[in-house]
């Protein structure tokens, strides 16, 4: 499967984006574009965006605008970590207060069926399938997507949820 941006082969991968600095939307958006201008990265598809309150961090934080996207890497998982981040770097993230308001958050979500436990990494996210924000995404674009620890379908955590999530 060859894409624009060249990606020859690899694995299916779901991103979380997030963020509750103005301007939200513009951030998400240039996200987007940066992880679609990787030569190694194929943007598939992109969630809806869902304004959700933030969650845990500091107290009067704004609302998050938050998305999902399904990409295609020929990058390793560590790889795709580091892309990321230099995003985030790039967008003016700064990583001064836990849980803190940000320009942009991106998250490796799934990363094929494969299971990662590093001091850098973990996959599936640890928190994906207690948040609604990230399953509402998920399951709009995934909803068979099956999480690889607790075997069940996107759409089936998702309705599983309770609203204050």
């Amino acid at each position: 499967m060859a894409g624009r941006s060249g990606v020859k082969s690899g694995a299916e991968a779901y991103i979380g984006l997030g963020s509750n600095i103005e301007p939200r939307a513009r951030y998400i958006e240039r996200a987007i574009n940066a992880l679609s201008g990787h030569k190694r990265i194929e943007v598939v598809r992109v969630s809806s965006v869902y304004q959700t309150a933030a969650i845990g961090g500091p107290e009067g934080q704004p609302d998050f605008l938050n998305a999902v996207a399904r990409i295609n890497t020929s990058l390793e998982p560590e790889g795709l970590l580091d892309v990321l981040q230099a995003i985030e770097r790039e967008l003016g993230r700064k990583r001064t207060t836990v849980w803190g308001p940000r320009t942009i958050d991106l998250d490796i979500l799934l990363y094929g069926e494969e299971i990662i436990s590093t001091d850098r990494l973990m996959v599936p996210h640890p928190l994906m399938h207690e948040r609604r924000f990230v399953m509402q995404g998920l399951a709009e674009i995934a909803p068979d997507v099956v999480h690889p620890i607790i075997q069940m379908s996107a759409q089936t955590i998702l309705e599983n949820l309770g609203d204050e999530t």
